[in-house]
């Protein structure tokens, strides 16, 4: 009885594209009875393209049961975008957290953050992993879109309410990835594509890290069917190499905060105390500040290889039973290069100026480091800092599944769907996932950062007679290799089935079984003890393996980069090089490569059981209703063990760095449980042919995040002056529990044309933030504020002056329990190791955990409008979506950890189109406003601000010929920069530089 409307695309992709896959989710938004006429026999125009893809959407929208939006593939093999974030983001609600490398990866919908977005592919929920920042490992659920080729895929499905059917998991929605299936799309089908792309960021790299200016993409289809159209078989599969890079500034260590009238170390002195006529603006008694930890400049090269593959055989040996074996494969490769320039900031005596209260940021902040001259005149500082890395890591998804539907009865009717999915992330280098290397000259004198703009310059004093580093002063100072490992793996039975009752009813019904595996394991080999300089002196490197270059000439997208004061000159190098030096120079090889096992192991099995019934109606009282009402049982178990270090001491190894001695590892085993009943209930009203009315409730849950269940505790490295960080998982988590309203008015005005209204409101428990707790873990000592420290401060040595402490300690305790003195670095200043005896201070440790801790509501407008204007070939598409909750803002004048909602911003989109004859054109503007992406800078509670953000995307293709269509694209047009920063504007945390990306390829259809 419920209407359907015309598919307006070629016969080859009808049924795929009008959600016959994915049988689990068909209910959502086909018509329950069998009277209706199948969609495919009103195919009146043949429609392609641009509008056809968008109208196709559109009837989407229009036919489904709930609130779903979705996007339709243009043709077989042509996806309205080459990443399938980048597709999703144009639907209203839903934004993208984009990568370094400036793609589209992970999506929020409706503010709720990606790990509580379930995807699933043809149906099936499908596992994630993923390394954090190249070379630790992540605890993310979220769905990394960057590993699949958008070639293959037909069509994407957002279900913004919950269903009793739904698989449980997506708070914010529940996304469905379709590939074609053979039998719906009889006959043989198969086409080609070639592609080039450039990337301009490779202009804006070092020589050393470019790569090919044109790199490749090469996909392809092939289905067929036999005669009778009992058998078929598809395959598809897609290639991409991808050479690309980015450049950062950033203040990695995060920023420090105090409370103006605060005395502790790191804070600026008070009014009156010596160093105070040196602030300008000081912050009040009332005000919050912060300093910075550290200042990083970076340039980094990527090279990507992408391969995605599909094969699906399909079997009707009856008109009633269809079978499906179906294995999908995805390999990611992504390699990158590093060389950066830093400074640290040990808060020595200082001079700074600051912007106005409550809460309060430096426009310029300068450490006082004076030089250390020997009597010929050679004078030293502290260290330019100059690092390297290389990181590799390979991401790889394999499924593999079974289905088989049996119509029973013209009523009734049976499915049967079992997969096995597995995501693996593992190391893929000589090195590990990643070796960072430590090099400097020291060289550096007083320090300044001027804050003031988008941009931080950095000012360094010179030794006198320098102009900038030389190669003659370069060595090795430290290092750490990485071995990094996450793998998520999913075993899932669905049983389901239907029986039609009356004219227009069904009772849906089912069960399935999950189980989930998630482990994440790392080790790493640091070289603490040689930040100071000992691995080799500076004369045993060549001068001719550093690479001098000029920072500022890799940021000309920012303003102000090319500020005179900028002291940008650094020195480059070939990583293998100099590893292989420093190697020799230390005498043991594996002190440069990842360690052969994991000292830490970490993992969770979630087996979950649900039951589901459904039933739908639909009634014609003067205006059409439907309606549909269910309930879902979900129970879940949680089994968490971990292997993880066991601490034994504390070794004090430079001035702002203590490491954690560490021996044996210890196992762990936790658990968890949880039940929840999950009720679901959508209505709508066909008011007239045009205009649709809908509301929909529902209860849905989003499990915690792998690290946060994840049992046993680990501890940080370094640890500071003021005590040490570290986490610990929490097993017994509840899930997050929300309550969902739905409101929304349609209007379809015109063919291909419509305006709707929507109102969402979910009301969320269980919420999932971090607390901390003051923790002594092993009961470790620590030298800072012990006996030798003591006797260093008796001395005349101020508490500030790290150096003078450290240098008095090993003048006159060398020798004595703790205490091994090496040899003094290139500023004269001693270095080696002071361990915490017995009687010293216990050291603190400020550990994360999680915990479930409030509650919070947000409530949102979304706005769409599609229109297409005649025959004219001209066209467009716009929505903006509001959201609001009362725990939306940080307190930014608040330095302790605090609840507030993640991922919260207003996002809108505009489409303008042309798609007429042979010609398409399409230019996409997509804009998200400023949100909080976390409540944690890198080691202490912070907020941490993405900034608004938008982008230009332009595409034009000709069809040469039926067959043969050539097409033009450019991302990023307009060369648009990504900045977060914390508590202030002023507060910069990373500021990315990316560029356009152009391509051109070609189409052959068969």
């Amino acid at each position: 009885m419920k209407r359907l409307h015309a598919a307006p695309k070629k016969r080859l992709l009808t049924s795929a594209l009008l959600f016959a896959l994915a049988p689990p989710l068909a209910a959502q938004v086909a018509e329950p009875a069998t009277d209706s006429p199948d969609a495919t026999t009103l195919d009146a125009v043949t429609v392609t393209g641009i509008r056809g893809s968008l109208e196709s959407s559109m009837n989407l929208k229009r036919d489904a049961r709930g609130i779903v939006d979705g996007i339709i593939a243009e043709d077989i093999g042509k996806f309205p975008d080459t990443n399938l974030a980048e597709s999703l983001q144009r639907i209203s609600g839903v934004s993208i957290d984009r990568s370094a490398i400036g793609e589209g990866s992970r999506v929020t919908v409706r503010g709720v953050g990606p790990d509580f977005n379930l995807v699933l592919l043809n149906g099936r929920q499908m596992p994630a992993s993923s390394n954090g920042d190249g070379s630790t490992v992540s605890n993310s659920r979220a769905y990394d879109f960057a590993n699949i080729a958008s070639e293959a895929i037909s069509a994407v499905e957002v279900y913004k309410s919950g269903r009793a059917e739904t698989p449980t998991g997506g708070i914010g929605a529940t996304i469905n990835i379709k590939t074609a299936r053979p039998l719906d799309n009889p006959g043989f089908r198969a086409n080609v594509g070639l592609k080039g792309v450039y990337d301009t960021s490779l202009d804006n790299l070092p020589d050393q890290f470019k790569g090919s200016s044109v790199t490749p993409e090469v996909s392809g289809i092939f289905s067929t069917t036999s005669a009778d159209g009992r058998f078929g078989i598809a395959v598809t599969g897609s290639y991409q190499e991808r050479d690309l890079g980015y450049n950062q500034v950033s203040v990695p260590g995060g920023w420090r905060g105090f409370r103006g009238d605060e005395e502790n170390w790191g804070a600026i002195p008070q009014p009156g105390a010596p160093g105070s006529e040196n602030i300008v603006n000081r912050p009040g008694p009332d005000d919050v500040y912060s300093v910075p930890q550290n200042l990083n400049y970076a340039v980094t090269g990527v090279q990507r290889q992408r391969t995605n593959g599909q094969v699906v055989l399909q079997w009707a040996p009856t008109d009633a039973i269809t079978t499906t074996l179906d294995y999908t494969y995805s390999e990611n490769k992504i390699q990158q290069q590093r060389n950066d320039m830093s400074v640290w900031f040990n808060y020595g005596p200082s001079s700074s100026s600051w912007t106005d209260g409550p809460v309060a940021a430096p426009l310029l902040y300068t450490e006082f480091l004076p030089f250390a001259c020997s009597d010929a005149g050679v004078c030293r500082g502290a260290d330019l800092a100059m690092g390297g890395a290389d990181i590799a890591n390979r991401n790889e998804n394999k499924s593999l599944g079974f289905n088989v539907e049996w119509e029973a009865t013209d009523n009734l009717g049976f499915e049967l769907d079992v997969h096995k999915s597995t995501a693996e992330t593992s190391p893929d280098s000589p090195y590990g996932s990643g070796g960072t290397l430590g090099t400097a000259a020291f060289i550096r004198g007083n320090t300044t950062a001027d804050f003031s703009g988008d941009f931080p310059i950095l000012t360094v004093q010179y030794p006198p007679g320098y102009t900038g580093p030389r190669a003659s002063d370069m060595l090795v100072t430290g290092s750490v290799f990485h071995r990094s490992y996450m793998k998520s793996e999913i075993e899932q039975v669905q049983a389901r089935g239907h029986f039609k009752f009356g004219d227009y009813s069904r009772l849906d019904f089912g069960v399935a079984a999950t189980e989930a595996n998630n482990r994440t394991a790392y080790g790493n080999v640091q070289r603490d003890n040689t930040w100071g300089g000992a691995e080799g002196s500076a004369e045993d490197y060549p001068d001719n393996i550093w690479i001098p270059g000029n920072m500022a000439d890799y940021f000309d997208a920012f303003a102000g980069s090319g500020n005179p004061a900028f002291t940008d000159g650094f020195y480059m190098f070939d990583f293998k090089t100099v590893r292989d030096l420093a190697a020799q120079f230390a005498g043991d090889e594996s002190l440069y490569l990842a360690p052969a096992t994991y000292n830490t192991d970490r993992r969770v099995t979630e087996k979950s059981k649900s039951a589901y019934v459904q039933i739908s109606s639909s009634w014609d009282i003067g205006i059409q209703l439907n309606a549909a009402a269910g309930v879902r049982y979900e129970k879940t178990d949680v089994t968490s063990s971990a292997l993880v270090p066991v601490a034994t001491a504390l070794l004090w190894e430079s001035n702002n760095e203590i490491g954690i001695q560490r021996e044996g590892s210890d196992f762990t085993t936790l658990y968890g449980d949880y039940a929840h009943w999950l009720p679901s209930i959508d209505l709508s009203a066909e008011l007239t042919d045009s205009l649709v009315l809908r509301s929909s409730y529902s209860r849905t849950i989003g499990r915690p995040g792998w690290g946060d269940i994840q049992g046993g505790q680990t501890l940080n490295e370094p640890v500071r002056i003021d005590g040490g960080t570290g986490q610990q998982g929490n097993p017994g988590l509840e899930p997050l529990k929300a309550d969902n309203f739905d409101l929304s008015l349609e209007w379809y005005y015109a063919e291909a044309s419509y305006l709707s209204f929507g109102y969402f409101q979910k009301n969320i428990d269980n919420y999932i933030g971090t607390t901390i707790i003051q923790a002594t873990p092993f009961d470790l000592t620590t030298p800072i504020g012990g006996a030798y420290w003591n006797a260093a401060v008796a001395n005349a040595c101020p508490t500030t002056d790290l150096t003078c402490i450290r240098n008095y300690i090993f003048t006159n305790f060398d020798g004595q329990p703790g205490v091994v003195r090496g040899p003094n670095d290139a500023g004269g200043n001693a270095t080696g190791t002071i361990t915490g005896q017995p009687g010293d201070p216990i050291a603190n440790f400020r550990i994360t955990t999680p915990a479930n801790t409030g509650s919070s509501k947000l409530d949102g407008l979304e706005l769409n409008l599609q229109h297409v204007f005649g025959d004219s070939g001209f066209g467009l598409a716009a929505n903006y979506t509001y959201v609001d909750s009362p725990d939306l803002n940080y307190d930014n004048a608040n330095l302790g950890g605090q609840f507030a909602l993640v991922g919260l911003s207003d996002s809108a989109n505009l489409v303008a189109f042309y798609d007429k004859g042979a010609w398409q054109a399409r230019a996409a503007y997509n804009w998200r406003d400023k949100f909080l992406s976390s409540g944690f800078d890198s080691e202490r509670p912070n907020p941490v601000y993405v900034e608004e953000y938008g982008q230009l995307d332009v595409s034009v293709g000709y069809k040469v010929t039926d067959n043969l269509t050539v097409q033009a694209e450019a991302i990023n047009v307009t060369d648009e920069t990504q900045r977060t920063h914390g508590r202030n504007a002023r507060q910069l945390l990373y500021g990315t530089q990316t560029g356009p990306r152009y391509m051109f390829g070609v189409r052959y259809t068969f």
